[in-house]
């Protein structure tokens, strides 16, 4: 098989390193390709990728000089289309130690329209999961404990067992990736452009195999999210709570409400990282006695906001400033009398609205989706309800989930 291995990296240049040895060390019979991409990194990043280059022809490299951060969501996208030669590539992170006869498992069940993800192994850094095996062999390349893992892992090996998920790494055919227009750049420079790749692709009718025959070790987000690395306390145990970046943070809070901006609903998948994908609907909220507040709240939630003139006169200019948005914000909102041409409105009373009515506008989709009462009347005329202080009217019960398969450039709800 003839492969190519995706990594981004910024100042992260000795999981590079190690992760590299791993590669080659491990590749067996595969031709793997290694493109890298250096996002302005002042560790010496760019002079290993150049020495590499020159040693190793199966090695390739873009650099980012322009002073500003591009961010994995975007040089994922331009090392696939840009710098790998292989229909297949995988995403793979820089912090992640390639097992022996890994990648045997990917060949063996690649094939288009099919994206196949290895067994993650990772020191107890977050919380367990089914998806994923917790086992402390190192949380730096100082101190990784390869005999112990290289053991463990013949051990941890299920025969013929597979799973239906997705998590880094993931492999596909780049026909695929490129077919949905690859990572949305709405998430760049990172944080959310994961899961919304994978609702797509589940929706474009790809299917996800984990392999727990194929693994890697993985340090995990020894990128922006805990740039100073892990640590030990004095017994020894590991920890990342409260370490996050104030850049990461930032960022993965302005990804959350693009993400709800687009999908109208949380990140959701089963608990072995299948996607969940709730439908899409176009609703607008109609909102008196609105204050800046609440509608930073519930803005995020709807196609449209209809003001009164206590909220619309002069503040919706103060609230679009203060977004950092790539959607069109002054489109989505209108006057109170305005001309309502959305499927389903839910009308808000500013002065009544509780924290239960906001739960209940956070589950919506889901709500609207899974009453067969509600679908069954609708046939009939249509419908009008209330839920606590919430009046929902709905007049069209179209979903528009798959309108977001490919990626946009020009985002107006």
């Amino acid at each position: 098989m003839k492969i190519s291995l995706i990594q981004p990296g910024r100042n992260n240049l000795k999981y590079l390193k190690w992760s590299y040895d791993s590669i080659r060390k491990n590749q067996g019979k595969h031709e793997v390709e290694i493109c890298v991409a250096d996002d302005f990194s002042n560790d010496g990043t760019l002079e290993w990728c150049i020495q590499m280059a020159e040693i190793d022809v199966n090695f390739k490299f873009i650099t980012n000089q322009s002073g500003k951060r591009l961010g994995h969501t975007i040089l994922y996208d331009r090392l696939i289309n840009e710098v790998a030669t292989s229909d297949i590539c995988m995403i793979y992170h820089a912090d992640m130690y390639l097992c022996p006869n890994a990648l045997d498992e990917i060949e063996k069940h690649i094939k288009e329209k099919t994206i196949v993800s290895l067994t993650r192994i990772e020191p107890p850094l977050h919380p367990d999961g089914p998806e994923k095996i917790l086992l402390d062999c190192g949380i730096e390349p100082e101190e990784f404990d390869e005999d112990m893992l290289l053991t463990q892992v013949e051990r941890l090996k299920t025969k013929d067992k597979t799973t239906e998920g997705i998590f880094a790494p993931w492999a596909f055919y780049k026909k695929d990736f490129q077919e949905i227009g690859g990572h949305d750049p709405i998430f760049a420079p990172q944080s959310k452009e994961d899961t919304d790749i994978f609702n797509r692709f589940h929706l474009n009718g790809c299917k996800f195999i984990q392999t727990w025959e194929g693994f890697v070790y993985h340090m995990t987000c020894r990128g922006s999210r805990f740039a100073d690395g892990a640590t030990r306390n004095p017994n020894g145990e590991v920890f990342m709570k409260n370490r996050e970046t104030d850049e990461w943070l930032k960022q993965n809070q302005k990804s959350t409400k693009e993400f709800l901006r687009k999908w109208g609903h949380f990140c959701k998948h089963d608990t072995l990282m299948k996607p969940i994908v709730p439908p899409k609907y176009n609703i607008g909220f109609v909102i008196t006695n609105a204050n800046l507040q609440l509608i930073e709240a519930l803005e995020p939630w709807c196609s449209n906001v209809y003001c009164d003139e206590q909220f619309t006169i002069g503040r919706v200019s103060d609230y679009v400033e203060m977004q950092d948005t790539s959607f069109d914000l002054y489109k989505k909102f209108k006057p109170l009398d305005n001309k309502k041409q959305n499927d389903i409105l839910v009308t808000i009373d500013g002065s009544k609205f509780t924290q239960q009515d906001f739960q209940i506008i956070q589950q919506l989709s889901e709500i609207l989706a899974n009453d067969k009462q509600l679908h069954e009347d609708f046939f009939v005329e249509p419908t009008q309800f209330t839920i606590e202080n919430l009046q929902i009217t709905i007049t069209n019960l179209n979903t528009y989930e798959k309108d977001l398969i490919c990626v946009r450039t020009n985002l107006i709800n």
